[in-house]
């Protein structure tokens, strides 16, 4: 029988405090079971293995990252947005180590949960970007070369990676700085040339 109280659920949402508690890399059924106080088998009955419990992490994390920046890009436009936006990407992912890179998963089209979350962070993201007016194609370079700088700074810095003596929340706002230099003057496509 199933631990009582014990659903697929509360599996996943255990998994991601887990997984904040001792690394993404390092979430395991085995210490999930035990940390739910269930025999490793008993666990098969809320998640179908490894790669299911990943998933739906990764749905979970996208979904709330998706909230944050959603939530961050309201009433604002332009570079105000894009700070805004950068902020709480950045606050997520250091206020939750282990599920942010769930949140790098593609999403997997046969979970419908794990679009629409995906769908909505991308959302916000082009929503912001429209307001530099990038579009279309320009907005799928631009929101990658956004997603891009933001994670390569974010891996950097949580794998202690920055040791020059400047401070490092200086260095991220020169970046979103940047950024926002770069949107205003987005080149346009070669295609469209």
């Amino acid at each position: 029988m199933p631990r009582a109280g014990l659903t697929p659920q509360t599996v996943v949402r255990e998994a991601a405090r887990l997984a904040d508690e001792v690394g993404y890399e390092r979430l395991t059924l085995a210490a999930l079971a035990g940390r739910l106080g269930v025999a490793l088998p008993s666990l098969y009955k809320h998640v179908r293995g490894a790669d299911a419990l990943t998933q739906r992490l990764a749905a979970l994390a996208t979904a709330e990252l998706a909230t944050e920046l959603t939530t961050a890009a309201a009433g604002r436009a332009g570079g105000d947005a894009l700070r805004a936006v950068a902020a709480a990407y950045r606050d997520y992912a250091r206020r939750h180590p282990g599920r942010y890179p769930a949140t790098q998963r593609v999403p997997d089209p046969a979970d419908p949960e794990h679009v629409d979350a995906g769908d909505r962070a991308v959302g916000a993201i082009y929503a912001i970007l429209q307001g530099y007016s990038l579009t279309g194609d320009a907005a799928v370079d631009a929101a990658r070369a956004l997603r891009s700088a933001l994670h390569g700074f974010l891996t950097l810095e949580a794998a202690g990676g920055f040791g020059l003596p400047r401070d490092v929340d200086r260095s991220f706002d020169q970046l979103v700085s940047a950024l926002d230099i770069a949107f205003r003057s987005w080149p346009e496509p070669e295609s469209s040339r």
